[in-house]
């Protein structure tokens, strides 16, 4: 890949010589080959975010054209993450409530469990694996904490694979069909869930209904699209997080030799890796009626492109940005969100990320020096790694 803007850098090869440049350059520039504004320092990263005339979606196009009337947009309409407004700051305030109140023990113990029968299916020490194993780990253990039986994990993994697909700008009609028929199923199986005996008492459903209640939010349609949504979020972007912490492994010397004396280190390494080389890339707002950004006038109408990686390796925002330190004090991470769009999920997203890296390093099997390749999954703004084998031919 030879070209490279802030759209084609979160599946580039090596894009962070890039990113510093946009944070060097002037505070906010517009692209004309793209048609937005770009945003890469973090201190107009952050003004963007807190903007409220700068909106998730268009004001035209609450839910993308192709997806308009079909059950897979239905879902979207109602996700909080994907909307702004009155409407989705109830749901917002339940869901963060309902995640933040999780017993971690309860986490734990999913994870082990997912872990235990991935064994079955995936074989860890082959490279092969690992992204794969990387996307089903996620849903495995989200989809037990929200509670699902053993016996249901490998359905929702496959529709949650369809369904993630059909929502990607990229995909192609059959996706968009395929995440349809994913987006029916899945809204069946989390309504039986939700209508089990007690209401899914203990489980995260069952915290998301409890929560709904307290703040008087009564949508069950929108309760169910938005206990999907905590799957769906968590697909792409938590198997890019132990994607990309299985690459620092590989790349950053002594990193895995560190983590393995002192398993407790992986916490920090995560969360590094979530800073370096994080798997939401950037991330899109929509002026919604004229404002001011960094000192320049932007229209109703105009889009913004946050570089959210540019903006982690921003010097103002780490000090020594471009390098990979465990201990690192007031870190910032940009791909989580911030303020009233942070993700509600990070900490689960991180806890699933260290349970996978542990699950991975306790195979015995040394990774770095191993001849491991990866490219990056088609996508406009996750950066989520494809592993192989050197000695494997690539489909």
């Amino acid at each position: 890949m030879n070209t490279i803007n802030a759209v084609s850098a979160a599946t580039h090869p090596a894009p962070y010589a890039y990113y510093a440049g946009l944070v060097s350059g002037p505070p906010l520039i517009f692209d004309r080959e793209l048609g937005l504004w770009v945003a890469a320092r973090a201190t107009v990263v952050t003004e963007v975010l807190e903007n409220p005339h700068c909106r998730v979606r268009p004001e035209t196009e609450q839910v993308p054209r192709a997806l308009a009337g079909l059950a897979i947009g239905d879902i979207f309409s109602e996700l909080v993450r994907m909307n702004d407004g009155e409407k989705h700051a109830r749901p917002k305030i339940a869901l963060r409530q309902a995640l933040a109140i999780v017993d971690p023990a309860r986490i734990d113990a999913c994870a082990r469990n997912a872990v235990r029968k991935l064994n079955d299916t995936y074989d860890l020490r082959s490279a092969q694996s690992f992204s794969s194993w990387a996307h089903s780990l996620p849903v495995y253990i989200v989809a037990s904490l929200l509670g699902f039986e053993d016996a249901a994990l490998p359905k929702i993994d496959a529709w949650m694979a369809a369904f993630v697909a059909g929502l990607s700008p990229l995909s192609a009609g059959e996706q968009i069909a395929q995440g349809t028929e994913a987006a029916q199923a899945l809204l069946k199986s989390f309504a039986a869930l939700a209508m089990q005996e007690g209401g899914g008492q203990g489980s995260l459903i069952g915290l998301v209904h409890q929560e709904a209640k307290t703040v008087g939010w009564h949508n069950s349609a929108a309760i169910l699209a938005n206990a999907i949504g905590l799957l769906s979020q968590t697909y792409d972007a938590t198997a890019g997080l132990i994607g990309n912490s299985i690459v620092a492994l590989l790349t950053q010397p002594g990193l895995e030799e560190a983590v393995r004396q002192e398993p407790s280190a992986i916490s920090a390494l995560v969360q590094e890796a979530s800073r370096f080389d994080p798997p939401v890339q950037n991330t899109r707002r929509f002026v919604a009626q004229s404002t001011s950004i960094a000192g320049i006038d932007l229209a109703a109408g105009d889009t913004v492109l946050l570089s959210l990686a540019a903006a982690s390796r921003d010097p103002q925002a780490n000090a020594r940005p471009d390098e990979f330190l465990l201990e690192r004090s007031d870190r910032r991470v940009f791909s989580f969100g911030h303020g009233a769009h942070a993700c509600p999920g990070q900490d689960l997203a991180m806890s699933i990320a260290v349970a996978g890296i542990n699950a991975l390093l306790q195979t015995g099997v040394a990774l770095r020096g191993r001849a491991i390749r990866w490219r990056y999954r088609p996508s406009l703004n996750g950066r989520i790694p494809v592993f192989t084998s050197a000695l494997a031919k690539e489909s």
